[in-house]
């Protein structure tokens, strides 16, 4: 574990919390007093299963990440398969398949950079210039080719967003909410293909499944991954709605009964998901008991709001990013097409492509037919399946992105919103995969070339999209390995702090070995200084070493930690304590006195972020306050 380039503190921190704590939700390490506002249902499973095998949380945070990793690659492999074999193909290759391109694929970003760099020099830059103008990657870095490769950068494309697919996820090593969540995203991916493949005649066990699982699921993931908790109810309505069995059926007959089935076809489909947006209805009510405190108390205090056309992606930042999935799924679902249907759905697709334009929102050329081909192949006679139901799932989430975000203050705009819902569209794209490629290669088709020759043409489009998303994970993975840290591979997530911070570390060792969760106070981890002498940048900040280390490594709540706390709490709640944190290392004593009593602040944290940000700090001559611990570079004081 190391600081800089995420939020490991966050994720520490909360696994130390929970280890302290003794009652639930736990307090906030970096908001002492008050309860945490943040899914931590992830770091409760960590700290659950850390204590029934004693073991302590610098080792289990590692060992969470390798575990929830494994579950997410395990649960693809069994889903991908067991769709496969439905389609009569083979279980195995499909959960292969599935594991590379959840666990192991990447974007497109570093095989475009290498096809980039094999190009003519006046092409070269031309091409250079079209993808700076559309992403977020400049004309010099477009050009730097692998020779200057960071994992970091495949992440980056869409201006304004964040677009993390697990590898990366995974290399960067926060234990992060939307990475544990990801194998429950997947069970409620299979529940809803139990649901699928259960007939019509089964209605306990379909209502079961909608009616009890479903509810109890999302009452979990809520907790765990708040962003994935709609999925679990848009899974199980693309379930209903494409399982052979009539959606009213799940409800009582006096209801079925009023609803009319005769009319044409499109009246028959208006019918079906009419009737399974109302059964997934019933399913909320179900699960309201069971995610409303949470979704009232640490999930409120945000809207959904509508994007402005000119925040919206382009059409080839969306290829970067998904261009592997959209061959692959393109290929696949018009093989199955009949040539009849195939002038009807052109002119469908005509009609995106001219919405796209006159409204700039590539997404719907980009990803807008496979909501259509991928609802026709289902709700006709093709030769789909489950795997289909996928393709739609994560063609849905790439859509609404494009159009509305969910407004807050952990990010600009929309790039919190892009950020956890394109981690479901990975792992939702990849699982399909399994069953999508093998089943294209197998598949002969309609095409006019012989047998042979088209098995060959598909295997070799297969190979590429391989390799083309296999680059990145080649080059992450050595430099990983080559860049190891100081001292060798460790379980020990805080083995950084005795080797890189060594004048701090017995300090904060010594605060660990306290019991329960006093109060302290340290220098807020902000860049603002909102108190007397005006706004001028002072230290910490975040993404740092001084950014609360003894709060977040030992579970002792401060006072004011992370300026993430604005998007938890409102600017005004955590700048008021930033003042207060402010005023008690530099204000006068009667000031500082009554603010320790406000606060129940028990010790104070005295070390070189203190001094960065307020200079040479003493309370030695400071009534009821005495020297607890001290070092050369901490002091730690106690209230008496």
């Amino acid at each position: 574990m190391q600081p800089l380039g995420g939020e490991k503190f966050l994720d520490f921190g909360l696994l130390k919390s929970l280890s302290r704590t003794t009652r639930l939700p736990p307090e906030d390490v970096w908001f002492a007093g008050e309860p945490v506002r943040y899914y931590y249902g992830g770091h409760l499973m960590t700290t659950l299963l850390a204590r029934l095998a004693a073991t302590p949380p610098r080792y289990a945070y590692n060992l969470a990440l390798a575990g929830f990793y494994a579950s997410l690659v395990t649960a693809a492999y069994d889903l991908a398969g067991a769709v496969a074999d439905e389609r009569a193909g083979s279980p195995r290759v499909a959960g292969l398949v599935a594991v590379f391109f959840v666990g192991v694929a990447s974007n497109l970003v570093t095989a475009g950079r290498f096809v980039l760099g094999a190009l003519p020099s006046p092409l070269r830059e031309s091409v250079a210039r079209a993808v700076a103008d559309r992403t977020r990657y400049t004309v010099g870095e477009a050009l730097s080719g692998l020779g200057t490769f960071s994992y970091w950068d495949a992440s980056r494309v869409i201006p304004g967003t964040i677009n993390e697919f697990p590898l990366f996820a995974w290399l960067n090593g926060d234990l992060h909410a939307h990475m544990m969540g990801t194998p429950f995203l997947l069970l409620a991916a299979a529940l809803g293909f139990s649901y699928y493949r259960t007939s019509a005649a089964r209605r306990t066990r379909r209502r079961v499944l909608v009616f009890a699982a479903v509810p109890v699921l999302a009452g979990m993931q809520v907790i765990v991954d708040t962003w994935s908790f709609p999925s679990v109810f848009g899974l199980a309505f693309l379930a209903v709605t494409f399982a052979p069995a009539d959606p009213w059926t799940l409800l009582p007959r006096f209801v079925s009964a009023r609803v009319d089935a005769a009319g044409d076809s499109l009246a028959a489909e208006l019918r079906r998901v009419v009737g399974a947006a109302l059964v997934v209805a019933v399913a909320g009510v179900v699960a309201a008991p069971l995610v409303g405190s949470f979704l009232l108390g640490a999930g409120g205090g945000r809207e959904v709001a509508l994007l402005a056309a000119g925040e919206r992606s382009s059409l080839g930042a969306l290829a970067l990013v998904h261009g592997a999935f959209l061959l692959a799924f393109y290929a696949y679902l018009f093989d199955r097409l009949r040539v009849e249907r195939i002038s009807a759905l052109l002119v469908a697709l005509a009609v995106l492509a001219a919405v796209s334009f006159v409204h700039d929102a590539a997404v719907l050329l980009a990803v807008g037919p496979l909501l259509v081909v991928g609802w026709v192949a289902l709700r006709m006679d093709r030769p789909v399946g489950y795997e289909t139901v996928l393709v739609v799932a994560g063609a849905g989430l790439v859509t609404l992105v494009e159009f509305v975000y969910v407004k807050e203050q952990a990010g600009p705009l929309r790039m919190n919103t892009v950020f956890k819902t394109y981690m479901q569209v990975w792992v939702l794209w990849g699982t399909a995969m399994g069953a999508v490629l093998p089943a294209f290669v197998r598949w002969p088709g309609g095409v006019s070339v012989p047998s042979e020759t088209s098995r060959y043409l598909r295997t070799a489009f297969a190979v590429a999209l391989v390799l083309s998303t296999a680059l990145y994970a080649g080059l992450a993975l050595s430099a990983h390995v080559e860049g190891g840290r100081a001292g060798g591979p460790t379980l020990d997530a805080t083995a950084f702090v005795e080797r890189e911070h060594p004048d701090e570390a017995p300090a904060i060792r010594r605060l660990d070995r306290l019991s329960g969760q006093p109060n302290m106070i340290s220098a807020p981890a902000t860049h603002r200084y909102p108190g007397p002498g005006g706004s001028a940048p002072a230290p910490p900040g975040m993404y740092s070493w001084n950014s609360s280390p003894a709060a977040s490594l030992t579970g002792i709540p401060t006072v004011a930690g992370w300026h993430h706390e604005v998007g938890y709490r409102g600017t005004e709640a955590y700048l008021s304590r930033v003042r207060d944190v402010d005023a008690i290392y530099t204000g006068r004593t009667d000031r500082r006195m009554a603010l320790l009593e406000t606060y129940d602040v028990v010790y104070v944290w005295v070390g070189p972020a203190e001094r960065a940000r307020y200079g040479d700090v003493s309370f030695e001559n400071t009534a009821g306050v005495e020297v607890f611990y001290e070092t050369d570079a901490v002091t730690i004081y106690r209230v008496t």
